[in-house]
């Protein structure tokens, strides 16, 4: 979030749907690395990655602030990785828990990851399937300026459908990286990731600050403009998808 999720290996990298057969003239990627703040080494290898990889910083770990504020001033676009339900601990969010509570814990959570734009959920599986606390949380990250990006951990997510009805900037992921942790997998899905792109016009991916990960993302990447892929920063692919759902999450861009 080394973690491993669960729901479906993340509810399976999306793939669209077939439309008039066109491919796009355009394809733009982009990158986020999550379960960061745990480890100094792992953060600043994630931080030296090449172009614009945002930073998912998790709330309830030792170098949370410090390493948010490293990013920040490395003119990284940083986001709080919000623990939710199967996550534990003093910040995750779980169903049984009233909305002041979620209030609250949200609140810490921004106050230790310092210049977040956005947030994501670490795990949540349980929680994203939640209508009222989705709700809730899209009206407030609409309140804040802050936008969302929905992991996808869940078939029943219904977390970028709220944030698509009150029209908060949102997105959700396309491919994760590294849920098999060999170079050959993670290579696998980066190229899956460059097919989408160019099927759909664009594809958001997750991965994680796993050496391999780390290692396949530091040869590959440098490639991507050979493959005619565009590697842009997370807040410009919000502007170019507009919140439409891609056809692996809905049709005709409504998130089902």
């Amino acid at each position: 979030m080394a973690v491993v999720l669960t729901d479906a290996a993340h509810a399976a990298s999306a793939e669209p749907s077939e439309t008039d057969g066109k491919t796009p003239k355009a394809a733009y990627i982009s990158l986020i690395i999550d379960d960061l703040g745990q480890s100094p080494d792992k953060d600043s290898r994630a931080l030296a990655l090449p172009g614009p990889v945002t930073l998912a910083i998790m709330p309830d770990t030792p170098h949370a602030t410090d390493f948010a504020r490293q990013a920040h001033k490395a003119g990284k676009t940083v986001m709080l990785h919000m623990p939710m339900d199967p996550a534990t601990g003093p910040y995750a969010w779980r169903p049984d828990l009233p909305l002041t509570e979620l209030e609250s814990r949200l609140n810490a959570a921004l106050l230790k990851v310092p210049y977040a734009a956005g947030i994501n959920n670490h795990e949540g599986s349980r929680m994203t399937a939640e209508p009222v606390a989705m709700n809730w949380l899209v009206g407030e990250l609409q309140r804040r300026h802050l936008f969302l990006v929905d992991s996808r951990t869940s078939a029943k997510t219904v977390a970028a459908a709220e944030a698509q009805k009150i029209g908060l900037a949102s997105l959700s992921r396309d491919v994760f990286l590294d849920d098999e942790r060999t170079a050959e997998a993670i290579s696998g899905q980066l190229q899956s990731a460059v097919r989408l792109a160019h099927k759909q016009g664009s594809a958001v991916i997750i991965g994680h600050p796993y050496p391999v990960t780390m290692e396949v993302l530091e040869r590959e990447l440098p490639k991507l403009k050979a493959q005619g892929i565009d590697w842009i920063e997370l807040r410009h692919m919000i502007s170019i998808r507009g919140n439409q759902a891609m056809g692996g999450h809905g049709k005709n861009g409504i998130y089902r």
